[in-house]
C-alpha cells in the first residue's frame, strides 16, 4: 500500500493524544498529586493534537465537502464509527477540560477521567478495525493491529506526558509515570515485534495463478497489467525497493523503542529533563516511520497483476 502522509499523521497524533490524556486520566485516579494548571495546559494540548489530526485526515479526501457522508454506514462500517467516536471523544476531554478550569468538584468531574480513558480504547479499537478487518490483506487481518494501535500511541503519549513532566517540574508524575512509559515502550516493541514475525512467514492466499485466472503451475508475468500508470499503480504500491523496506524497518525500532528506552532508563536513574526531551524527540518520527511501515508492508492481491514484473 502506499499511505498518504495525512494518513500517518492523523493516526501517530491521534494515538499519542490519546496516551497523553489517559496517563494523566490514571494518575488523577490513582491520587498522583498534579498541579491544575498543568493538567490544563496538558488537556489543551490533547484537544489541539486531536483537533489537528482530524485535520490532516481530510487532506487526502477528493470531496472534503461530502466527508459528513461517512458518518451514515455507521451499523457495517469501523471508518463511519470513527468518524462518530473522534469527536465524541474531543467534546469529552474539553468538558474535562472546562470543569477543572471552571473549578467544579463532584461526581461527574470524577467520572471524567473513567469516561476519558473508555473513549480513548474504543477510538483505538475503531481505528484500529478499520485496517484488521480487511481480510484481503492479511498483514492487516489480525489481532495484533489493534493492540499495537494501543501500545504504540500509548506508548508515544505517555513519553510525551512524561517530557511535558519533567521540563514542568511535575515531579510526582513522572517518578509515578517513567517506569510506566518505559514498561508501554518496551511491550510496544515486544507486540510490534510479534506482528514483524508474522508478516514474514505469511503465506498469501493469492497468487498469479487467482489473479490472472490461469491455472499453468509455471505462470510468469513478463510485464504489469497495463501499459499506463493509473490510480492502481500509484495508490496500492508504494515503489520502495526491498533494501528500502529493510532500512526502514530497522530504523523505526531503534527509533521508536530502542533509543527512547535506553534514554529513559537515563531520565530515570537522574533528575534531569534532557532525557525525557530526547526520548520523545527519537520517538515522535520513529512512531511515523512505523506507521509508514505499517502500511507499506500490506500487500494488496491487486498489485500481483498491476505490479509485479520478472
Amino acid at each position: 500500500m502506499n499511505p498518504a502522509f495525512s494518513i500517518l499523521c492523523f493516526t501517530t497524533l491521534s494515538g499519542a493524544a490519546q496516551g497523553l490524556v489517559v496517563l494523566i486520566a490514571l494518575a488523577t485516579l490513582s491520587g498522583v498529586e498534579l498541579h491544575a494548571e498543568f493538567v490544563l495546559q496538558v488537556l489543551g494540548l490533547t484537544v489541539a493534537m486531536l483537533l489537528a489530526g482530524l485535520a490532516s485526515s481530510f487532506l487526502h479526501l477528493g470531496h472534503k465537502i461530502r466527508a459528513w457522508r461517512a458518518v451514515l454506514m455507521w451499523r457495517t462500517s469501523w471508518m463511519s464509527r470513527e468518524v462518530i467516536v473522534l469527536p465524541a471523544f474531543i467534546v469529552l476531554v474539553a468538558v474535562w477540560w472546562g470543569g477543572i478550569f471552571l473549578g467544579l468538584t463532584g461526581f461527574w468531574l470524577k467520572a471524567l477521567p473513567v469516561l476519558v480513558i473508555l473513549g480513548a480504547i474504543v477510538l483505538w479499537v475503531c481505528t484500529a478495525m478499520i485496517y484488521a478487518c480487511l481480510r484481503f490483506i492479511q498483514e492487516w487481518a489480525h489481532p495484533l493491529t489493534v493492540i499495537n494501535f494501543t501500545l504504540l500511541g500509548l506508548a508515544l503519549g505517555m513519553v510525551l506526558a512524561c517530557a511535558l513532566a519533567a521540563i514542568a517540574g511535575e515531579a510526582a508524575l513522572l517518578r509515578w509515570g517513567g517506569l510506566a512509559s518505559l514498561a508501554v515502550t518496551l511491550l510496544a516493541w515486544g507486540a510490534r515485534l510479534l506482528s514483524l514475525r508474522r508478516n514474514a512467514s505469511l503465506q498469501h492466499a493469492s497468487n498469479l495463478q487467482s489473479a490472472t485466472g490461469i491455472k499453468s503451475a509455471h505462470l510468469v508475468q513478463k510485464s504489469m497489467g497495463m501499459s499506463a500508470g493509473s490510480f492502481n499503480t500509484r495508490e496500492f504500491f508504494h515503489g520502495a525497493s526491498l533494501l528500502a523496506m529493510k532500512n526502514v524497518k530497522v530504523g523505526f525500532q531503534c527509533l521508536a523503542f530502542a533509543l527512547p528506552a535506553a534514554c529513559m532508563v537515563w531520565g530515570l536513574l537522574g533528575s534531569s529533563a534532557l532525557p525525557w526531551v530526547l526520548a520523545l524527540v527519537a520517538q515522535a518520527p520513529g512512531m511515523l516511520a512505523e506507521r509508514w511501515f505499517f502500511f507499506a508492508q500490506a500487500k494488496h492481491p491487486q498489485n500481483l497483476y498491476y505490479q509485479t514484473v520478472s
